[in-house]
């Protein structure tokens, strides 16, 4: 039987990076559950079959955290196989690096005994059967987070259909700036409406604003040059699987260029099929 992809089982040994794979799973659409108790499995495969729950594609992290693990998962194991055909997939690394990685966070390992490595090779022993179950198992001895994030990306990207989500958002530079823009953009360089009499108390969503702010060539080069950066950075975001990116567009006081740029910054990326969402944060103040 073929493995269904859109449910995912996560074990392996403690310090192998299980829970940071399940927030890379989680950018990549999957609702993730970190150490949910063997026992529920079942009852939470019963619902996702029969649909009674709005998830689409779930990963599980489940563990020696949970007593008895090593004797109740092969078990439950055997009797959701049979259901969904679910993928287990076991995380692994050498003892070094283990003992390392527990020596550096300063935690105990979850088995206890006389050392860390004493730990790790008791659980090392406990798991081996389960790790002789898996689908697939990954070592993370030698690999870094983006490397083992890029695996992921790769192996599931396709049953995830994963989409950044694009945040435009103007702003005043005099009322701060937003704390959790990806990218800023300054526009104080561009030709300023606030000091053209009948369009100083108008905002950038208006037509006289709009003219005045593109037709200059300050603006034209600036949004060239802008847009050939994005359409260089945007690609390598989707790449490394980042689920949202916030773009930041400011001005001295947020009504004028920054809400004309904002709005630019917008169609083009429109343009090219991004999920979008945009606020003029200042526009009204």
């Amino acid at each position: 039987m073929s493995r269904d992809d859109r449910f995912l089982i996560i074990t392996g040994l403690s310090g192998s990076g299980k829970t940071v794979v399940s927030r890379f799973l989680e950018d990549l659409g999957y609702y993730c559950v970190d150490n949910l108790p063997v026992q529920m499995i079942p009852i939470l495969v019963d619902l996702w079959q029969r649909r009674e729950v709005q998830i689409d594609k779930v990963a599980l992290v489940v563990d020696i955290r949970e007593r008895d693990f090593s004797r109740t998962f092969p078990v439950v194991w055997e009797g959701i196989r049979r259901a969904i055909a679910p993928r287990l997939i076991f995380l692994d690394a050498s003892d070094e690096t283990l003992v390392k990685r527990f020596s550096e966070t300063r935690r105990p390992h979850p088995m206890g005994g006389t050392s860390i490595l004493h730990g790790v090779r008791l659980e090392r022993q406990q798991l081996a059967p389960i790790k002789k179950m898996a689908d697939e198992v990954i070592d993370t001895s030698g690999t870094n987070l983006t490397q083992l994030k890029e695996w992921f990306i790769q192996r599931f990207q396709k049953a995830a259909k994963p989409r950044l989500r694009v945040v435009i958002v103007s702003f005043g530079y005099k009322y701060g700036i937003p704390v959790d823009a990806d990218l800023i953009f300054d526009t104080r360089f561009l030709p300023n409406p606030f000091y053209v009499e009948n369009l100083r108390s108008k905002s950038g969503k208006s037509r006289g604003v709009r003219e005045f702010v593109l037709g200059s060539k300050e603006t034209k080069a600036f949004l060239a040059e802008l847009e050939r950066f994005l359409g260089f950075l945007m690609p390598r975001f989707v790449a490394e699987g980042k689920s949202q990116l916030v773009i930041a567009v400011g001005c001295t006081g947020g009504r004028h260029r920054s809400v004309v740029v904002a709005d630019a910054i917008r169609d083009y990326l429109h343009g090219l099929k991004y999920d979008i969402k945009i606020f003029h944060r200042d526009v009204f103040k």
